[in-house]
């Protein structure tokens, strides 16, 4: 039986760690975590927050993800909306308030507000 959701794997192009930490990190407020010796490696970047992990691989072939996304809970999207010139908001959900942006690479992240 499943338990939990454990991470979301994204890609990402050869040499954008800064990119993703400078994103994953300094926007979204999430903390990068060592990737073990024999993954840290093959690059990219892990990062986590309370409930949430998400993982940045590096693919060669790399093409953002544009519709299949992670959906980040937050409590104040507007502080995000705010942080995020470029986001798109979204009504369509009943009982949530949210917004949709590209990470730096182009992969789409949903924030989303219980309202």
């Amino acid at each position: 039986m499943i338990k939990a959701l454990h991470h979301v794997q994204l890609s990402a192009p050869k040499g954008s760690e800064p990119l993703l930490r400078d994103f994953y990190a300094g926007v979204l407020g999430l903390r990068e975590v060592p990737k073990p010796a024999a993954l840290a490696q093959r690059g990219g970047a892990w990062f986590r927050g309370e409930g949430v992990e998400i993982h940045l691989g590096i693919e060669e072939d790399f093409r953002p993800a544009r519709k299949a996304h992670p959906a980040f809970l937050v409590d104040d999207l507007d502080a995000y909306a705010a942080r995020l010139p470029g986001a798109v908001p979204d009504d369509l959900l009943p009982g949530f308030r949210r917004i949709y942006v590209s990470d730096p690479v182009g992969n789409r992240i949903e924030l989303l507000q219980v309202v």
